[in-house]
């Protein structure tokens, strides 16, 4: 570092002894910040003076009416508004004025107001809408800026015309909804007392048709003890004729015995009178008894018989009372379809059980009739035996006549007698199997009334629910009523038409809450002209001062030496620049979160970019100078200086992350709004890294490509209007390998060399035709691509460059060749002393070792005279280190030993 510092310090001394030189310092130093404050002064607030950005305003309106919102003249409340407005120089015009005014220039915009433009914003509230429209006419020739905010200023001005007809129309409608309000809550209140008054009623009539169902219920109940009743009756009448058909087989027996007495007795009354006397008289008694108790039985039976006609009677009379009851339900019309037909099919099953009632009720009325008859028939028999035995103890004395007489009419009595038991007997089993059938029926209608009775329960249940729910409702009315929404509803009543007119115009504020605030517009594009005029200052430095290191004073100067020690200056010079806008942006007012850091970044920028302008133009030359500027010019639109990178074609989105300015300007954003976590460092961080890449290509290339830029110059500058600087720090010069092998063997090297290079020069000329020819089709053709597809213009145009930087370094690769074998053939024809000179010149000790080694007869020679073009001058002076021309410099000196490819 050594040699880097001399050169640093002698470059200083140079521009300090040249006083005129002074000039050119400062003017490099200051220009480019004059760039950044002029361009940060002029963007400092731009639409703080839109006020002179003037906009024709015809209006034709002849307005309209509605009966929803009156006369409305929508083009006069628009003219009102805009009078009052400074954002614009609203000019009002008429229609041909402002057709006129726009072509001319005069204005930027006309806006049109068409004739029936309220007409057609009101046929909205008549069902037959028509879309009105206003018309804007804008001279996009004029700017490229202006258009857009005109733009703006009618899409506002649709906007107020928007809010203004929305406040019309919802004060007329907020108006009628007031209006109807009132008229709905009276109508409500009326409902809701006509709806509690009808609850009432349903929940009265309700309850007293639960209250003929309780009593049709309590009926059934009764019913069903009466029939219980009954069928008790009829068991007992059964087992009554049980013992009745018992006491008729006893009288039947006691009649056949009698019959078989008066038989023995007719045979045996001639031999025993006096006997027979006693046995008829106790027979008598016998039979006396017997017949007594069954006319007993037969009046048991018979008052049975009689209680059961009743009892089926109560049933009957009950079943009617219950079917009549039921028929005044149904009649009465308060019951659902369901349960009138349940009620009717239950109505038909009494009707029915009543007449099978009467049926059973004929047959125990004939049954009772038969029972009279065998107590009268039996009547007469104890009557008829009574005078048989009066005339027996009365005719005593006629006992033979009587017996010969009488006991045949006893035996013929008694055997009628025991007929009517038998038939008696057949009758009371017809009856017994009668009352059975009547038993069955009246459990058959205890059932039916069983299943009324739990029909009529879960009716009265329905009728509970139905209750139930009526209060329900009613209590839900009472609870609507006094709900949110009655008060709502009031609400309604009580709005105020112009505070809701204006809400529906304006429904919605944004109340902005900025995130990092940049108090001006200036201070806001600060970053992206700070950027730019350090960029420009750093090319500049590469455009007056020389960057190709002189060996004035220096002995043995490296090309890496060499390549820092200019750059210290020019480091300094960068970083002086980056100072004076830096501190002249805070000066004009430029926002910064701090201060310290907006200098340091603006300083460390300038450095990074030096590094890269530096690297390429050395490495170069003129071809690196080109590809700065062109670095520069994709930067501007892909580095998201001026618009937000989202808005750019796909091309600047894809090279966005590659670009310098894409972390300088943001690096800087950060200390101008405010740092966000560790972006800064971030940003800081790729800025470095771009700088140690950039070191190492400069290094590399510099070294690789130093004979090309020696050939490159000298034909620059043999042009006598190019500027071409003399390349005297080339490295050794020429290859190691090529000193050494003509060394060893010089007639063996010159033949390799011509074999080699032989291919190569008969091929150039038609490769470089060919690269020409190529890349000239290929620029055509890429660009009637990009003309075919509009919307991949900056994707082509990127291929585009890319397809000329091919096409150039093949060129350069091609003359690096032709120079590479031109300085061998120098080799060839240089003698070994001008060899071993050329080397020891460059300082090299491992080239002296083994020149030493291979050339030993030889003698070494310590006294080497300077590089190639080391005698040159600038500006009469020792040289300079700034650009300038003399008769010294025009054209280059050539090599010793050798002559010019």
């Amino acid at each position: 570092m050594k040699q880097s510092w001399q050169v640093f310090k002698r470059d200083v001394n140079r521009l300090i002894r040249v006083r005129k030189a002074w000039v050119i310092v400062i003017g490099v130093l200051v220009t480019p910040a004059l760039y950044a404050w002029f361009n940060i002064n002029a963007f400092w607030e731009p639409y703080a003076n839109t006020a002179n950005i003037k906009v024709a305003v015809a209006n034709l309106d002849s307005g309209a009416n509605s009966e929803l919102t009156g006369k409305v003249n929508i083009g006069d409340q628009v003219v009102d508004q805009l009078r009052d407005n400074d954002q614009l120089g609203w000019q009002f015009l008429d229609e041909d004025e402002a057709h006129e005014a726009v072509k001319s220039g005069d204005v930027y915009a006309a806006i049109v107001i068409p004739k029936n433009f309220s007409k057609d914003l009101l046929s909205l509230t008549t069902g037959t809408f028509t879309q009105p429209a206003l018309e804007y006419f804008v001279n996009e020739k004029t700017s490229a800026i202006a258009p857009k905010i005109t733009d703006v200023a009618a899409s506002q001005l649709d906007k107020q015309i928007t809010e203004a007809f929305k406040e019309q129309v919802a004060f007329a409608a907020t108006t009628a909804v007031k209006d109807s309000g009132d008229s709905v809550e009276l109508r409500l209140f009326n409902a809701k007392t006509d709806m509690i008054n009808t609850f009432d009623q349903t929940v009265k009539s309700l309850g007293s048709a639960r209250t003929s169902v309780n009593e049709a219920s309590a009926g059934l109940a009764d019913s069903r003890g009466t029939i219980a009743s009954a069928r008790a009756t009829l068991g007992d009448v059964n087992h009554a004729l049980d013992d009745v058909k018992v006491s008729i087989d006893a009288a039947t027996q006691t009649l056949n015995e009698t019959q078989q007495q008066l038989a023995n007795f007719t045979d045996a009354a001639s031999n025993a009178y006096l006997k027979g006397t006693t046995i008829l008289a106790e027979s008598a008694a016998q039979a006396q008894v017997n017949i007594t108790a069954l006319t007993q039985e037969l009046k048991q039976a018979n008052a049975r018989i009689g209680a059961s006609i009743t009892e089926v009677q109560k049933v009957i009379d009950a079943n009617n009372d219950s079917i009549a009851e039921l028929r005044s339900l149904i009649d009465g019309g308060t019951l659902d379809p369901a349960t009138q037909a349940n009620l009717q099919s239950i109505i038909d099953q009494l009707e029915a059980q009543n007449q099978a009632h009467q049926q059973v009720l004929a047959q125990l009325q004939q049954l009772n009739d038969s029972t009279a008859q065998a107590v009268q028939s039996v009547q007469d028999t104890v009557d008829a035996l009574a005078q048989a035995m009066k005339d027996s103890n009365a005719s005593a004395v006629k006992l033979r006549g009587v017996i010969t007489q009488t006991i045949p009419k006893i035996n013929s009595a008694v055997s009628k007698l025991s007929a009517s038991a038998g038939g008696f007997s057949a009758a009371l089993t017809a009856q017994q199997e009668t009352l059975k059938q009547a038993d069955n029926l009246l459990a058959g209608i205890d059932t039916q009334l069983f299943n009324m009775g739990e029909a009529l329960s879960s009716f009265d249940k329905n009728l509970a629910g139905m209750i139930n729910g009526v209060a329900t409702a009613k209590s839900d009315v009472l609870t609507l009523s006094a709900a949110s929404e009655w008060g709502a509803l009031a609400t309604i009543t009580g709005l105020d038409p112009d505070h809701i007119a204006k809400f529906v115009a304006s429904p919605v504020t944004v109340e902005e809450k900025v995130v990092f605030p940049v108090a001006s517009y200036g201070s806001a594009m600060a970053a992206l002209f700070t950027n730019l005029s350090l960029w420009i200052g750093a090319f500049v430095l590469m455009v007056i001062f020389k960057i190709e290191v002189d060996t004035e004073g220096l002995r043995g100067i490296t090309v890496r030496q060499a390549y820092f020690g200019r750059f210290m200056l020019l480091g300094t010079l960068a970083a002086l620049q980056a100072l004076i806008v830096c501190i002249g942006n805070l000066i004009i007012g430029v926002q910064t979160e701090s201060a310290l850091a907006f200098v340091g970044t603006g300083v460390f920028t300038a450095i990074v970019y030096l590094s890269i302008i530096y690297a390429l133009s050395v490495s170069f030359g003129h071809i690196g100078r080109g590809l700065c500027i062109l670095l520069v010019i994709m930067q501007i639109p892909g580095a998201s200086g001026l618009y937000p990178i989202e808005l750019m074609p796909g091309f600047f989105r894809t090279i966005y992350p590659l670009l310098p300015f894409s972390y300088g300007i943001d690096a800087m954003r950060e200390t101008i709004a405010g740092f966000y976590g560790g972006h800064y460092w971030k940003f800081i961080g790729v800025l470095t890294l771009m700088m140690v890449l950039a070191f190492i290509l400069g290094l590399v290339l510099r070294r690789r490509l130093a004979n090309f830029n020696l050939l490159f110059n000298r034909q620059i500058a043999s042009t006598d209007l190019l500027i071409g600087e003399k390349v005297q720090v080339v490295g050794t010069g020429y290859r190691l390998s090529d000193v050494i092998h003509a060394l060893q063997n010089r007639d063996e090297y010159r033949d390799d060399l011509a074999r080699r290079a032989k291919p190569f020069t008969q091929h150039y000329p038609t490769l470089l035709k060919g690269t020409l020819f190529i890349g000239a089709i290929g620029m055509v053709t890429l660009g009637v691509i990009a003309w075919l597809l509009p919307g991949g213009k900056a994707l082509m145009l990127g291929l585009w460059v890319v397809w000329c930087l091919l096409v150039m370094g093949f060129l350069v690769v091609l003359e690096y060749i032709k120079q590479s074998f031109a300085q061998a053939q120098e080799v060839a024809q240089m003698q070994d002393d001008d060899l071993r000179e050329a080397m020891f010149a460059d300082g090299g000790g491992l080239q002296h070792e083994l020149v030493s080694a291979l050339a030993a007869p030889h003698e070494a020679h310590t006294n080497a005279e300077p590089n190639v073009g080391s005698r040159g001058t600038q500006f009469g002076e020792p040289h300079g280190d700034l650009h300038g021309e003399s008769s010294t410099s025009s054209r280059p000196e050539t090599p010793k030993g050798g002559d010019q490819a």
